[in-house]
């Protein structure tokens, strides 16, 4: 894979090298070891894991610690506004062993961007196709789209309103004001919708702001479950 990767890019080496979800069933050690070869050899610069538990995170660094393997130095994990359960463990794992955050879906899979507030299902929308398709996608798609994401999300529109920005860059910036994340993973369908991304990209959210979120995740708990 990493050979295919290589060749494709047209270069010698990868900068982040991310194992994709992990398989607690298996040895760490073999997956870590064939990912140290690869730093070994020069090909990876720095390892990562993503879609990791608390668990998983402590067993791939203390295996690395034992066997004198390359760590994973990022994790990355969905992480939002809406979804905060990061924070419950792993975000003291991250600040403790040293591991940065790189968030994913920071505006919950674009159900705050506020477009599917009030009940509406856009035409061509992510959610809206997979609640069509049914199955796991709409199962998937009902984890994002509930009653108590939209709550909270219409909430955090009042608060970006009071401020005087967008919802999207009120929840971009809010994503990566965390002393464990190290950047933050963004992504849009159309050109015009990287303007309240990037206008979030120096800003610091006061601590007004931040209390006024926290209030509305303890009042509306684990939206996304």
């Amino acid at each position: 894979a990493i050979e295919d990767s290589l060749r494709r890019l047209g270069t010698d080496y990868v900068d982040l090298y991310q194992t994709h979800w992990p398989d607690h069933g298996a040895r760490y050690e073999d997956a870590l070891e064939t990912l140290d070869e690869l730093v070994r050899a020069g090909k990876v610069r720095v390892l990562g894991c993503s879609n990791e538990t608390s668990w998983g995170l402590m067993k791939a660094l203390s295996t690395s610690e034992r066997e004198g393997f390359a760590r994973y130095e990022t994790i990355q994990n969905n992480h939002s506004l809406n979804n905060r359960r990061f924070e419950d463990e792993l975000a003291q794992v991250c600040r403790q062993e040293g591991v940065s955050s790189i968030p994913y879906s920071p505006l919950a899979g674009g159900v705050l961007s506020g477009k599917y507030n009030g009940g509406a299902l856009p035409s061509g929308a992510r959610f809206s196709r997979y609640l069509e398709l049914g199955g796991r996608q709409a199962t998937m798609a009902r984890r994002f789209v509930n009653e108590k994401s939209l709550a909270s999300t219409e909430r955090f529109a009042t608060i970006a309103a009071e401020a005087g920005m967008s919802l999207v860059t009120l929840a971009t910036a809010w994503s990566k004001q965390h002393d464990f994340v190290a950047s933050t993973i963004v992504g849009v369908t159309r050109e015009d919708q990287l303007d309240d991304i990037f206008a979030a990209a120096d800003l610091v959210l006061s601590p007004e702001i931040l209390k006024a979120i926290d209030e509305v995740t303890r009042d509306i708990m684990y939206p996304m479950g």
